[in-house]
């Protein structure tokens, strides 16, 4: 058997005693934490209840968290039980460490089944990236900025949904992300993983380096895809940097594939390769259509679309002036996507999201508000004339009539296109 510089087949204690550590923490996230692979959501349903019972409990009896850890609906992944898993995860692993140390003193190097955990980290890492690729060309991940955010204070948006704003506003910039990203797919095949780890590496840096300035809950995911590309180029640091600084020729071994030899075995090894990458692209693609439908730009619009000022706000007969300090009488109401609407009163230009629907036939439009559905409004609406809007219905046993203007829905932020010439800068 010819030496690899890839995987040499003399491992020093070290070298091998580090694998294992990272091979069980590896296994485990791929397969428990985080999986990727197709059809994970069906097939990882009980196993992802287990370990959240088990990091429950070794929360509360273990580390004697004071308050109550669940797995949520949000998006956040830099939960307290994220952190309790990863702990778990990093004990198991030196505990299979240890024990595996000790039961295989004598194995002089384990190339084989190195060999199947960087395919199995290539394939993981790429799948990862290849569903945030597809989401960023489609437009899914970081939609334009909504009539609620374009007539919001700048000062009370959080640094998250300042960067998603941003990277929201050009479709030209999520398609070169998108792109930077689907360069993973140079991952799945073993001649151009090193190329692929390497723009990998700088994709996944950046993205680290986004949502730890920013604040975005997923610092341990995209650490993870940072760190596990790392590992893919561990092995071609001293090649990489002569190539880079010592102006020598070098040469990049390709990492050597263990043989198969029943024809069986190739040909499933092959079909199976087939399925993956179909699944990444076709699945993925499809359900990336789908989330722009649900979250992103092309999420339908409300059919009473607007930003409608409040010029009259009527209550039991009673006009309520539009003091500041009144806590009920509206200022703004913001009819953006269907489904959903935004109220903003006098005090502070205070907020509250609704669930909303719209019954055309009727001239029904109903407000459920999102944190406490026990408040709902029913409203009849009419359409005076030149865009206004007028609500008449009940909140709170209170008889209401709403009479309301439209106001521009054309912002700069929206509405300037791309400029060759600029003769002078200006931030306005």
């Amino acid at each position: 058997m010819m030496e690899n510089p890839l995987t040499p087949l003399h491992w020093t204690a070290g070298q091998k005693l580090a694998f294992r550590f990272i091979f069980c923490l590896f296994t485990l996230i791929i397969v428990i934490y985080y999986p990727a692979f197709p059809f994970a959501d069906a097939l990882m349903h009980y196993p992802e209840i287990w370990i959240t019972n088990i990091a429950v409990w070794f929360g509360k009896h273990v580390l004697h968290i004071s308050y109550d850890i669940t797995l949520n609906d949000g998006d956040s992944g830099d939960t307290t039980i994220d952190f309790v898993i990863l702990l778990i995860f990093f004990l198991v692993s030196a505990v299979g460490t240890i024990l595996w140390t000790n039961m295989d003193k004598k194995r002089e190097n384990y190339a084989t089944l190195y060999y199947w955990l960087t395919a199995a980290v290539r394939f993981y890492v790429a799948l990862i990236l290849i569903h945030y690729g597809l989401i960023k060309v489609i437009k899914a991940q970081f939609p334009y900025a909504d009539l609620y955010e374009l007539t919001e204070k700048v000062g009370n948006f959080s640094p998250e949904r300042s960067a998603w704003i941003f990277f929201g506003q050009s479709y030209g910039y999520n398609l070169f992300m998108g792109i930077g990203e689907l360069a993973a797919i140079f991952l799945l095949f073993r001649r151009t993983m090193i190329f692929g780890a390497v723009l990998t590496l700088m994709v996944t840096l950046n993205v680290v380096v986004v949502n730890y300035c920013y604040d975005v809950p997923v610092k341990v995911h995209s650490s993870k895809l940072f760190i596990m590309t790392l590992f893919l180029l561990l092995t071609s640091f001293g090649q990489l940097w002569k190539f880079f600084f010592s102006g020598k020729a070098v040469a990049l071994p390709v990492i050597q594939a263990p043989e198969i030899h029943q024809k069986w075995l190739r040909t499933g090894k092959l079909l199976f390769k087939i399925i993956i990458i179909g699944y990444a692209l076709i699945y993925e693609t499809i359900g990336s259509v789908d989330r722009a439908k649900q979250r992103g730009d092309l999420y339908p619009k409300s059919k009473l679309y607007g930003l409608y000022r409040v010029d009259t706000f009527r209550i039991n007969n009673h006009i309520l002036p539009p003091l500041t300090t009144d806590t009920i009488r509206w200022k703004q109401l913001i009819l953006d996507w269907e489904g959903m609407s935004a109220v903003r009163y006098m005090v502070e230009d205070s907020a509250r999201w609704f669930k909303t629907n719209l019954d055309t036939n009727s001239k029904t439009i109903s407000f459920t508000l999102y944190k406490d559905t026990t408040k709902k409004y029913l409203f009849t609406y009419t359409r005076p004339g030149a865009g206004t809007l007028q609500l008449t219905g009940v909140i709170q046993k209170d008889s209401v009539s709403i009479f309301m203007t439209p106001l521009k829905t054309k912002f700069k932020l929206n509405s300037r296109d791309f400029r060759w010439i600029i003769d002078y800068q200006s931030f306005n």
